[in-house]
């Protein structure tokens, strides 16, 4: 079954503009380190990497507000929104996808990166008084009322 176009209504609000400015923030902190993408997109394939993405509620109420329409439920072994070795959810996508990389050469600032705009993420849900639920994107994506 698809997932139910319920979050059709593609106004962003000021909690999204947030977000989507610390994803702005982070992506060009990647930039500027300059990490090299050596997998094409093996990374989305969880299963075959040994990788679980986790995303924060407000990430996943982003992402799943702007994302394509996916199958339910979900297959945890990859991302639904990898195909063809493309991300159809490029846009919207989390803070893990932004900065993860498997060059070796970045994996340290890598996590100072990921600690930095994770922090970044806690602190919004603090002063918007939203809870914060950090989990697996599976979680969110069978279960988008805990986004």
């Amino acid at each position: 079954m698809k997932h139910p176009e319920e979050h059709a209504a593609k106004s962003t609000s000021l909690l999204e503009l947030d977000v989507l400015a610390i994803y702005a923030e982070a992506d060009a902190e990647v930039r500027q380190a300059g990490p090299v993408c050596l997998s094409s997109g093996k990374c989305c394939r969880f299963k075959e990497y040994d990788h679980t993405l986790f995303i924060s509620s407000i990430e996943a109420a982003v992402l799943l507000k702007h994302a394509p329409a996916y199958e339910k439920p979900t297959d945890s072994g990859f991302c639904p929104f990898q195909k063809e070795n493309l991300c159809t959810a490029r846009e919207p996508r989390p803070l893990g996808c932004r900065i993860y990389f498997c060059d070796q050469g970045y994996q340290g600032k890598m996590l100072e990166l990921s600690e930095k705009f994770t922090r970044k993420l806690k602190d919004l849900a603090d002063e918007k008084q939203l809870p914060w639920h950090y989990a697996p994107l599976h979680h969110f994506l069978d279960h988008p009322e805990n986004a």
